[in-house]
């Protein structure tokens, strides 16, 4: 009884690491516990939008159809927004700001979601507003469908997340002005 008092510890040690050794599953779950570094791959899935997310049709509304497929080796303003929307419709003159200003720098898609082709057509012409909506033709992939509105990437070449913005921002900043000019040298 003395024994098992004085080594209950360095017994119950020597389990556990039988158990990692010899039990594959919770030998990994350990390490992964242990050592908490996600794969590499994992890490990358979740910064870079995947060719199924950019697998996807849009309809133009004051610009020809595309797929959001078209500009993958772009850096892209890629923003979902609804005309029902007031954060969304607050936001607006700053991005039409930064597209008169950086147009050439990168492209522009602004998605409306959940709006009719009417009333998006309507508030662009009331507000001479010509930064390129679409709407979207294709299921969004999990990864791209917003969780708040308005929400916007700006995405590098090849679909890398740059940026994330959740929630209304101005877009027409020093600092957002200065980001761009940076990802896109």
């Amino acid at each position: 009884m003395k024994f098992l008092k004085k080594n209950i510890f360095y017994l119950l040690l020597t389990a556990f690491m039988i158990a990692v050794f010899t039990i594959p599953k919770f030998g990994d779950f350990v390490r992964g516990q242990i050592l908490m570094s996600p794969s590499i791959s994992k890490v990358e899935s979740e910064i870079t939008f995947s060719d199924a997310d950019y697998n996807l049709a849009l309809k133009g509304i004051n610009v020809p159809d595309a797929n959001l497929k078209d500009f993958k080796n772009e850096t892209v303003f890629l923003n979902f927004w609804g005309t029902w929307c007031p954060p969304c419709r607050a936001e607006w003159p700053s991005i039409q700001k930064l597209h008169d200003a950086k147009n050439g720098k990168m492209k522009f898609v602004l998605i409306a979601m959940q709006d009719k082709e009417e009333d998006i057509r309507k508030f662009l012409k009331e507000n001479n507003y010509n930064v390129p909506v679409y709407v979207a033709q294709s299921p969004l992939t999990e990864k791209l469908l917003p969780s708040v509105f308005p929400t916007t990437y700006i995405l590098g070449k090849g679909g890398r997340i740059l940026q994330k913005e959740d929630g209304s921002k101005d877009w027409n900043s020093k600092n957002v002005s200065e980001f761009i000019d940076n990802v896109t040298k």
